[in-house]
């Protein structure tokens, strides 16, 4: 049983003309009204929580972690002239308390449903004043103790994205909780596509900074991390396009302020789409580590991925999708409703390396949530297995016989480095897929009738197992190549074309014109919502490369809707 935290200060002072006694520790600030208080109801539940604080006014004890308390300021509070009584009584309140008591204000995190936390604030009367400064130097003195809690922030504002409210969301819900918690920031807004990345590669002074903060969609947040990881690495020698190479993890942390058009990534690390939520995520300083996949293609890097890399299905519909950005969002719909009936299937290679001595199945119940065992063991063993293979040599740990491979024709191949949960699909992709356990879910859709993939689809929005289907088959993984069937050296059809050049010659004008019906040989990958320029890549993930402002998804406790007054 964990010992309680020896007490800093304890004092008596009233919350709303009412008497608590409000205790101090290194870990918790507590306030419990007084049973002589001359404000009682009897008929209120009265029971203590002290994870989920509630209004001062709506139970006897409340309690708030002091890691999550965001700042305390101070206030006069002279009670007379707050009165909104007739004249009379209030001249005589205004004799008999002529005093101007001291009083101050804790702002803290609250709860509300669907993970959402919102920042709340109770307000203490102090009997003089120099009790109400030692109550507020004390707990700034707490606060001042951790350490994880950012200061100065670097922050990208793309006021493109989404419906163009990212700047507005900013500077109405965002800057004025970084300013009540004293975090300074040095703000751009970017001006073009990848300027975020090209300003962290080359031109940002990352050592001023505890965290980078961008402010968009997931488009956004691909910049960013494209930008630190790359400095990272060549700040550190090491060579991005090596395939085999062990990337360095970056030191700052990313936070996320969701104003996109899609915020897949916000909604799997912190469970809403809330910028004050995820603001206030921001403020208190949590980490979250989140896994990281380098693409390349013959020993060049193509780009990052954290989260869908998609070829088949999703590569089509998102190409098809860029020839109808003017139509908004409502051009996944019709992009995906024509790729599933045109119903196209493509011939390859797959080669996986097996994630092996884990804990974790993709077909499991449990869920990746906060402070998640799995993502903790297997980072550990991943850090252990590291540092052994520092002694050896890349192939040999990596040996052909470790490696598998399945060749056939594919509806969809997918490889989801997280859950790939949003609104319109709460399971996800794969519903297990773990954030920080340094493997990928490889899912593979073998060609099926139309009905059987109409069903496979369905399953992304039922309780359904998502892989209990014939023709899909799912594999945890460390790395995965793939080869479509008609990628070629040049030599190998220089001899092709010699030997049929008639078939060839047709075969490629058909590809070039799909409109005579021929299904296309090739697809397009889909990693995080771009398109790949190459189909034959090399998939490598990298076990924890960075972190986030975030804690993971937390799981509700029981009581919630009885303690929280926002769930009511």
């Amino acid at each position: 049983m964990e010992r309680p935290s020896r007490l800093v200060l304890l004092s008596e002072l009233r919350v709303r003309n009412t008497t608590y006694d409000v205790s101090l520790s290194r870990s918790q600030l507590t306030w419990k009204r007084r049973v002589s208080s001359p404000v009682y109801h009897p008929f209120r539940p009265r029971f203590c929580v002290p994870s989920f604080p509630r209004r001062p006014d709506s139970g006897v004890c409340h309690s708030v972690s002091v890691s999550e308390i965001i700042s305390v300021r101070e206030e006069e509070e002279e009670n007379g002239s707050r009165r909104r009584e007739d004249g009379s009584w209030k001249k005589i309140k205004e004799r008999e308390e002529k005093d101007c008591r001291q009083a101050f204000t804790v702002l803290y995190v609250e709860r509300c449903r669907q993970h959402r936390w919102r920042c709340a604030e109770v307000t203490f009367t102090c009997s003089d004043g120099p009790l109400c400064q030692h109550w507020i130097s004390s707990i700034r003195e707490q606060l001042a103790t951790i350490t994880s809690r950012p200061k100065h922030l670097l922050v990208y504002i793309n006021p493109y994205g989404g419906k163009r409210q990212g700047k507005r969301i900013y500077e109405q819900k965002v800057a004025p909780l970084f300013a009540q918690a004293g975090v300074s920031t040095h703000v751009i807004v970017t001006e073009y596509a990848n300027h975020a990345r090209d300003h962290l590669k080359t031109e940002a002074e990352l050592e001023k900074f505890d965290g980078v903060v961008c402010v968009g969609g997931d488009g956004m947040f691909s910049e960013i991390i494209h930008g630190l990881i790359w400095r990272t690495q060549i700040d550190n020698g090491v060579d991005p396009n090596c395939p085999d190479e062990t990337l360095s993890g970056c030191s700052l942390r990313i936070g996320i302020i969701p104003a996109g058009s899609t915020d897949c990534i916000c909604f799997a690390t912190v469970g809403t789409n809330d910028p004050v939520t995820s603001a206030l995520h921001i403020i208190v300083g949590d980490s979250q580590p989140m896994d990281v996949c380098s693409v390349h293609h013959n020993n060049t890097f193509l780009r990052y991925s954290v989260s869908l890399l998609g070829y088949g299905f999703y590569g089509d519909v998102l190409t098809d999708s860029e020839r109808k950005r003017w139509m908004g969002p409502a051009r996944y719909d019709l992009s995906g409703l024509k790729m599933f009936l045109t119903h196209h299937y493509y011939e390859g290679t797959v080669s996986y390396l097996p994630a092996r001595g884990i804990i974790g199945t993709p077909r499991d119940a449990a869920r990746c949530r906060s402070g998640c065992v799995v993502c903790q063991h297997n980072g550990q063993l991943h850090s252990e297995r590291a540092e052994s293979y520092e002694m050896d040599d890349m192939s040999n740990c990596e040996s052909d016989g470790e490696w598998r491979t399945i060749r056939g024709k594919f509806l969809a191949i997918n490889a989801a480095s997280m859950s790939c949960a949003c609104p319109r699909s709460p399971k996800g992709l794969s519903p297990a897929a773990h954030l920080a356990d340094g493997t990928t879910d490889l899912i593979l859709v073998r060609k099926c009738s139309r009905f059987d993939f109409l069903r496979h689809l369905l399953r992304h929005t039922s309780k359904d197992d998502q892989f209990d289907l014939t023709f899909v088959e799912v594999h945890r993984v460390r790395r995965f190549r793939f080869m479509p069937r008609h990628c070629q050296s040049d030599s190998e059809l220089e001899l092709d074309l010699q030997e049929n050049s008639k078939h060839q010659i047709f075969s490629q004008i058909c590809r070039d014109h799909p409109a005579c019906g021929c299904a296309p040989a090739y697809s397009s990958w889909n990693c995080d919502g771009e398109i790949l320029t190459h189909t034959a890549i090399d998939v490598r993930v990298h076990c924890q490369l960075i972190n986030l402002f975030a804690r993971g998804i937390e799981e509700p406790p029981v009581f919630e809707d009885l303690t929280n007054p926002c769930a009511i």
